[in-house]
């Protein structure tokens, strides 16, 4: 089995983890172990990555009672529901022969797992048939509890193609972000970023920037982008339940000092906040977090609608 593509190849060669990469890849396989069907029953949430119609990559959130998402077989998961109106990859998950990477991430416990597939719609939401599927550490998740649902009412959901200062200052207040690539032949994948609040800078209402924290020597994230630079991001508003997805570009950027920083491109912006989102307390943030070199942006910035207050990784 080919663990890795020319990409994340070529990033582990240049970081000089190549060896290191290879053992922690023996983990990656299609089987779906008892312990991680048993991980995925339990949880409320699960992010998706794909491209929508055009070909803009997305990171959405699905969000049900636990055992919405479970798994049907040694490689295959069913997903009750879908996406709500509005959402960008609505039209992408009923849509058969999608390629999704998926990750579901457990705030209570600091436990992960992603599998990555082919979708097939099935009567009353998908099936994917995994290729992929690992767990990872607990580097840079921030710990949270459950509280409730957003209260019934009509959704919302607004557009554009560049941040607004409230989003922007959003994106700096957040200390927990998904990442949606892909490599064409191999897949799509869904990861976590995690560290303290404004890790993030926001530098332009188009231009992001995050350092890229040492994980597990994979670089499947990095290793997409080495080839194709697509990317969507997912910021949940944990606290108020509402969300803010990005489409566009990223690239790596390497410093002199040995250093890594992602910068991002926006493209398009969904902003949205639908009834039925779960939310959860305040953060206990994870030991794993550096500081921040200078003066973090706070978490009292905005937060997205419908927040009525405001108070992780693997590669």
């Amino acid at each position: 089995m080919d663990r890795y593509h020319q990409g994340s190849l070529a990033i582990q060669e240049r970081v000089g983890v190549r060896a290191l990469a290879e053992h922690v890849g023996r983990s990656i396989g299609p089987g779906i172990r008892d312990v991680a069907a048993a991980f995925l029953a339990l949880q409320p949430h699960l992010v998706v990555g794909a491209a929508d119609g055009a070909g803009r990559l997305w990171a959405s959130l699905l969000t049900g009672p636990p055992g919405f998402v479970r798994a049907t077989g040694p490689d295959r998961i069913a997903v009750r529901g879908g996406l709500p109106d509005g959402d960008p990859l609505a039209g992408a998950l009923a849509a058969d022969g999608t390629r999704v990477g998926t990750i579901a991430l457990d705030p209570r416990t600091r436990r992960r797992m992603r599998l990555n597939g082919t979708l097939a719609v099935t009567p009353g939401g998908f099936a994917v048939a995994a290729e992929e599927v690992f767990s990872n550490c607990p580097k840079y998740l921030q710990k949270r509890q459950p509280l409730e649902l957003v209260a019934e009412g009509p959704g919302t959901v607004r557009r554009s193609a560049a941040l607004t200062p409230d989003q922007g200052r959003a994106v700096r207040a957040a200390d927990t972000f998904f990442i949606a690539t892909t490599a064409e032949a191999g897949g799509t994948d869904a990861s976590h970023r995690g560290g303290m609040p404004g890790f993030v800078e926001v530098l332009s209402p188009t231009e992001l920037r995050w350092p890229d924290y040492p994980g597990n020597a994979m670089f499947l994230t990095l290793g997409n982008l080495a080839l194709d630079e697509r990317a969507g991001l997912l910021f949940p508003d944990w606290e108020g339940g509402g969300l803010l997805q990005l489409s566009g570009r990223a690239r790596t950027e390497f410093g002199a000092d040995g250093g890594r920083g992602v910068r991002f491109r926006v493209e398009a912006v969904v902003q949205s906040l639908h009834p039925g989102r779960l939310r959860w307390s305040a953060p206990e943030y994870s030991p794993a977090n550096p500081a921040l070199p200078a003066s973090p942006a706070g978490p009292a910035g905005p937060a997205l609608p419908g927040s009525p207050h405001r108070g992780s990784t693997t590669r």
